[in-house]
């Protein structure tokens, strides 16, 4: 573990932290160091990427993969579950929990960001941070430049236009988009195509 237990144990709390102290200005340099050899081992085989993977991430399911750039706050408190895709560019700062499940995709350059800073301008000075978590549920697709904020569940299957600002939670089995974004309509049987996979 990056973070000693109190420490974490507070930042998962969702009260206030001083993100100034050496322990964590320490931890984010460790993540930067371990996505830099992830990113780096880009078109070598399979199994070298996903140890490397591992590394960063708490806990990723099998054929999950991120394309580069991945970046990541600590990387310790994401979860990623099976047959995952992030393309180009994801960014998850990840002061609290970040759970992603299984079938989700995201689009180039998407953002999660849990963490936050103080609102009164001497304690954000002062290092004062919070973080929320953020969850998103099996079969999402997130599409490219979205930016999901701290405290947010996405539902289940629901897809996320691209360019959108998520500060709040979406239900389940909708079409959600804009800045702040919001339900555009539900996922009905009538979008179905009649598609199967070879």
């Amino acid at each position: 573990m990056r973070i000693s237990a109190e420490t974490k144990a507070l930042m998962l709390s969702g009260r206030m932290y001083d993100d100034l102290t050496e322990e964590l200005v320490e931890a984010r340099a460790e993540a930067v160091r371990l996505t830099n050899a992830f990113n780096a081992a880009w078109g070598q085989p399979q199994a070298t990427k996903d140890a490397l993977l591992r590394r960063v991430v708490r806990k990723v399911g099998e054929s999950s993969m991120f394309e580069p750039v991945l970046r990541v706050e600590f990387g310790e408190n994401i979860t990623i579950g099976e047959r995952f895709f992030a393309n180009f560019d994801c960014v998850i700062l990840d002061g609290a929990e970040v759970t992603i499940g299984d079938h989700v995709l995201f689009g180039p350059r998407v953002g999660i960001y849990t963490s936050n800073h103080a609102i009164d301008p001497d304690e954000r000075a002062a290092g004062g941070c919070y973080a929320k978590p953020v969850t998103i549920g099996d079969r999402c697709w997130i599409g490219g430049g979205v930016q999901i904020m701290g405290g947010v569940e996405i539902g289940e299957g629901t897809i996320v236009g691209a360019g959108s600002v998520v500060t709040k939670s979406l239900p389940a089995m909708v079409i959600a988009g804009g800045i702040p974004a919001r339900v555009i309509r539900p996922i009905t049987d009538a979008d179905r195509t009649g598609f199967k996979s070879a």
